[in-house]
């Protein structure tokens, strides 16, 4: 073997080394998010999940713009109210999903916030076939709802969790023409920057205008593992793998966050909620590679 051909076959196993390790940096990213979840809750419940929501922006927000630093002063009422919309939805769906951390157990908040992209991927559709993942979906939270025969979700605590999804259906739709006017590390910097404004009123004014060193060094660490490190993970992941596998792995987050709240926050996984996690992480496969075939091109026939 001469040097040239050494050189390549050296540079084909790190692209194969960098493609197999890809997926790690997608599981890395869910396990971040997930791990903030739980850790977040006593934080929650101390100082309100307003104001830990509105601190955890901020600082998500101030991190993201000195990396991308997106030039601010030269957008348009067009760049801003797209990044006021996106920013809003955004809000809106992590400030329901970390309440509903604090009144339902984690995996179910998660099973219910994906039924928003699942329903997304399906929606429109006229085969019958691709229509049963939302019901899958749905039968899955109702098993992760029961315990032992009985319902350990109240309708109640239905409000957070359905929020969720609703805020990720809209952020998936907003981010589509976000993505139109911006460019991508652009557009979710200057989202952040509009999610932490809508946010900051509330924050302030359920904080008293007094922040304890001790609330800022919580929603500082919070804010690193959801959304920083995460989303550096999943730009890692996305530079080394394609984005229909990485959709794929990515639908495997319910069955993170049910092993997550069972060792950090030891909440119990009986044969319910194990049937019920299958459940959800089938239907988010099944409608991810439902999208991509439905939207690849047909096979000629020779």
């Amino acid at each position: 073997m001469n040097a040239n051909q050494a050189k390549y076959a050296l540079s084909r196993a790190s692209v194969l080394f960098s493609h197999a390790i890809a997926p790690m940096f997608a599981v890395a990213s869910m396990f971040s998010i997930q791990l903030g979840a739980a850790l977040s809750l006593s934080t929650t419940i101390r100082y309100s999940t307003i104001s830990i929501t509105w601190l955890r922006l901020c600082f998500a927000a101030v991190a993201l713009a000195a990396i991308a630093r997106p030039p601010l002063h030269t957008y348009s009422r067009q760049h801003w109210g797209a990044a006021a919309a996106l920013g809003s939805a955004a809000a809106c769906m992590t400030l329901c999903f970390f309440e509903a951390v604090r009144r339902v157990p984690l995996v179910f908040a998660v099973a219910v916030s994906f039924l928003g992209p699942v329903a997304v991927a399906t929606f429109g559709e006229r085969r019958l076939r691709r229509l049963m993942w939302p019901v899958f979906a749905v039968a899955g939270v109702l098993l992760l709802a029961r315990q032992d025969g009985m319902w350990v979700v109240s309708p109640i605590d239905l409000i957070f969790p359905i929020g969720s999804a609703l805020g990720w259906v809209v952020h998936i739709v907003l981010k589509k023409r976000v993505g139109m006017v911006f460019d991508e590390l652009e557009g979710l910097s200057a989202s952040l920057i509009a999610a932490a404004v809508v946010t900051g009123p509330f924050g302030i004014l359920l904080s008293g205008g007094h922040l304890p060193m001790g609330q800022l060094v919580n929603a500082a660490y919070i804010a690193v593992l959801v959304p920083i490190v995460p989303y550096v993970l999943k730009l890692i992941a996305l530079r080394r793998m394609n984005a229909s596998a990485f959709g794929v792995v990515m639908c495997t987050e319910p069955a993170i966050a049910a092993a997550i709240g069972c060792l950090v926050l030891a909440q119990p996984i009986g044969r319910s909620q194990f049937i019920g996690t299958l459940c959800v992480v089938g239907a988010c496969i099944g409608a991810v590679v439902g999208g991509i075939r439905a939207h690849s091109p047909p096979r000629s026939r020779v």
